[in-house]
């Protein structure tokens, strides 16, 4: 019988330890230890080391100026969307990682993508939660294309897995999910940091020694982070998550980690019955706002990878009813409007200190830039002079300590989407004034003063 022992690792970091603890000292995260076996034999041992080697059978040193650069062409995705944010298509021989909340879409995303892809590569879909008729049934439901060119088959054995792809001389493959394939060398349990950890690197060596290309399917825990250890994230070479909008109409691709693209990359579907339908214009989605004007709207443009995307920034001054006011945000850094409220009572000489401040980024969208400072701040001054900013007028530009505005990059590509969008003026650093775009007045600011007097202006 062979001999085991126990280990205990943590499900967030990977880090792991001799006996069982309440908090890592790794990460700091509680409640996150878990316990599995590993068996102590020779077998396990080798075929521990052959998933986790990827330079195959014979390793060769050589010089890195003999090698030879070899330029991979990409093949589309058959979504056009889902290839601008994978960085132009896929790469053969990639391993892609994506993530979401249970119902996001993902299943249905691949889907879709298999079925464009098959059409002139060999494609197979695993499957490790549902049934290869429930798959069917979607698949008719979502009249995906080329279904007797699309190979299915229910497994969680990535060996079994392995084998079924050389056998079938399959190009890409769909794994549906990582957290139920399990390699035959570790006793532990299907989802257990281990199996994932070793699933995913054995699936990664394939790829890279066959040029297969693996998109996988990811769950996430209770605090919206990658369900399995740290290192997962680390032997994918892109990590995609798929979330809702705060109306559940529709889904959003981000990027977060993209070895062949930029990774700060979105794009947006609308859920449907026929599937996830691509969204081409994003910003028409978060500025349909009524006609009427509010105090404490105004709209900004975000750069989302490598395009612009215009939002509705709200913000709400009202009369605190107890000592401490209260300062909540949703889609923006609590700091950073800290900072703002700060900079409009020195610099401005507007005190808020008695005022509780609301600021809202409309649709759910995340701010992780600082190019919004100057709107959230004006969006404040709006709602406590109780006077709307007109909705044709767009605000962008970076707040500093010294009330200085500081400009934004492709400054020149946001102004041209606010112009396409039925933007006809536009207040921005003087830095991103130095062109002029038709069909748009702009008004230059290099400090606050400068930007309280163009909010008088245009208001």
């Amino acid at each position: 019988m062979a001999k085991t022992k126990r280990a205990y690792v943590c499900s967030d970091c990977g880090a792991d330890f001799p006996r069982w603890q309440g908090q890592c000292s790794a990460c700091a995260a509680w409640n996150t230890i878990t316990e599995f076996t590993i068996p102590k034999t020779k077998a396990a041992v080798g075929a521990s080391s052959a998933v986790n080697s990827y330079a195959g059978a014979s390793t060769k040193v050589q010089k890195l100026s003999e090698v030879e650069a070899k330029d991979v062409p990409r093949y589309s995705s058959g979504i056009g969307e889902l290839d601008r944010v994978l960085g132009g298509g896929i790469v053969p021989g990639s391993v892609l990682l994506l993530c979401g909340d249970p119902g996001a879409g993902k299943s249905t995303l691949l889907l879709q993508s298999i079925g464009a892809v098959a059409g002139h590569k060999a494609a197979l879909y695993v499957s490790g939660e549902e049934s290869i008729h429930q798959i069917s049934q979607r698949a008719l439901r979502l009249k995906t294309p080329n279904l007797d060119k699309i190979n299915v088959v229910a497994e969680t054995s990535v060996e079994q897995i392995l084998n079924l792809v050389s056998q079938q001389k399959a190009e890409f493959v769909i794994i549906d999910s990582i957290q139920t394939m399990t390699v035959a060398h570790n006793d532990s349990a299907a989802g257990s940091p281990s199996q994932v950890k070793e699933s995913a690197a054995a699936l990664t060596r394939y790829a890279k020694t066959e040029g297969v290309t693996f998109l996988i399917i990811g769950h996430i825990n209770k605090d919206s982070n990658v369900a399995g250890p740290m290192q997962l994230i680390h032997i994918v070479d892109g990590l995609f998550a798929l979330s809702s909008t705060s109306d559940e109409k529709f889904r959003v691709l981000r990027t977060s980690k993209n070895r062949f693209g930029a990774d700060s990359e979105s794009c947006f579907f609308a859920m449907t019955e026929q599937g996830m339908k691509q969204v081409k214009n994003p910003s028409a989605i978060f500025l349909s706002r009524s006609d009427k004007n509010h105090a404490g709207s105004t709209c900004t443009t975000l750069w989302e990878g490598t395009r612009p995307l215009l939002v509705e920034i709200q913000a709400l001054c009202n009369t605190s009813v107890t000592e401490n006011p209260r300062r909540l945000s949703v889609g923006y850094d609590h700091n950073r409007l800290a900072m703002s409220i700060a900079v409009l009572a020195r610099h401005g000489g507007v005190m808020l200190t008695d005022m509780d401040i609301f600021v809202n980024c409309v649709g759910g969208i995340k701010i992780e830039e600082t190019s919004a400072d100057l709107a959230v701040l004006l969006a404040i001054f709006s709602s406590f002079k109780n006077a709307p900013i007109p909705q044709d007028v767009l605000v962008f530009g970076e707040i500093g300590l010294n009330a200085d505005i500081r400009p934004a990059a492709n400054g020149v590509e946001r102004i041209r989407e606010a112009a396409k969008q039925g933007f006809t003026r536009a207040i921005v650093p003087k830095a991103n004034a130095s062109r002029q775009v038709s069909g748009i007045e702009i008004i230059p600011v290099e400090d606050l003063q400068e930007a309280l007097a163009a909010f008088d202006r245009v208001c």
